[in-house]
């Protein structure tokens, strides 16, 4: 099988093979193909129900496919048990949607919380990595204000610092830019682009937003209906001559086009 970038034959962050998982009578992956090398970004689109979350919870291990299999680092993640979950788990940093910020912790806390859980790490060395971490995404001035005191990019920069405080080797981020201005998301992707530079991370991001994957990804996979249509370099996905590649391309064009357009 070759990497999704084009790219020599490499280790491999993620494999997923021939995955199948249906809720009922939905059909919601029907035998995705996908393959993450190790230190890249790779892009995953496609429209709203194509499959795209649903595939990243069976890569966290949070549903079990039908059919098929998921590999993260080379471990098949069905056939993990509980503590081994827990493990994969620890060297995953996520950033959802909603960013998940505990709305009664500040900020320093807040950031804190995974490795007052998952460490031993004395307090003192608790207050220097967090200082550290929050002064690398500019948040130093913020670490006593609360999340509902902060703007939408603000928290998806403690999301992002709370998420990487482990030092992941694989990070996931499901639509980080849903909802957000075109100010605030391009904010959130610069937060992509250093997670891959400051902890050479392989990423694997869920975002609609196609000026932006193609700025970041070194490959990307498109989506239809349960199975990826097209993947590889961004320049070739460009160029994929698959009718609901077309068509997810023409709609995005069209979509910034109309909000580009004068109104009056």
């Amino acid at each position: 099988m070759s990497d999704t970038s084009g790219a020599p034959t490499r280790k491999l962050a993620i494999e997923v093979r021939d995955l199948h998982k249906s809720f009922g009578d939905q059909h919601a992956l029907r035998g995705v193909d996908l393959v993450v090398p190790e230190g890249t970004t790779c892009v995953l689109m496609g429209i709203s129900g194509s499959g795209k979350s649903v595939l990243m919870k069976h890569i966290m291990g949070l549903l079990r496919p039908d059919r098929g299999m998921v590999l993260v680092e080379g471990q098949e993640v069905a056939k993990m048990d509980e503590a081994t979950l827990d493990q994969m788990r620890r060297k995953q940093g996520i950033l959802f949607q909603a960013n998940a910020l505990f709305d009664s912790l500040n900020v320093f806390d807040n950031v804190a919380f995974p490795l007052r859980e998952r460490t031993r790490m004395s307090e003192e060395e608790i207050r220097r990595t967090v200082n550290e971490t929050l002064a690398k995404v500019g948040l130093s001035h913020a670490a006593q204000r609360f999340p509902g005191e902060l703007s939408g990019g603000m928290q998806k920069r403690v999301g992002f610092a709370r998420a990487t405080i482990l030092r992941p080797k694989i990070l996931l981020y499901d639509d980080p830019t849903a909802g957000l201005d075109p100010l605030t998301t391009a904010a959130v992707n610069e937060i992509i682009v250093t997670g891959k530079q400051q902890l050479g991370a392989t990423s694997l991001v869920i975002t609609p937003d196609v000026a932006s994957a193609f700025g970041m990804a070194d490959s990307l996979a498109i989506m239809h209906e349960g199975l990826i249509v097209a993947a590889g370099p961004p320049d070739l996905v460009r160029e994929s001559q698959h009718p609901a590649v077309k068509a997810f391309l023409r709609n995005w064009l069209a979509r910034r086009s109309k909000n580009r357009t004068p109104q009056g």
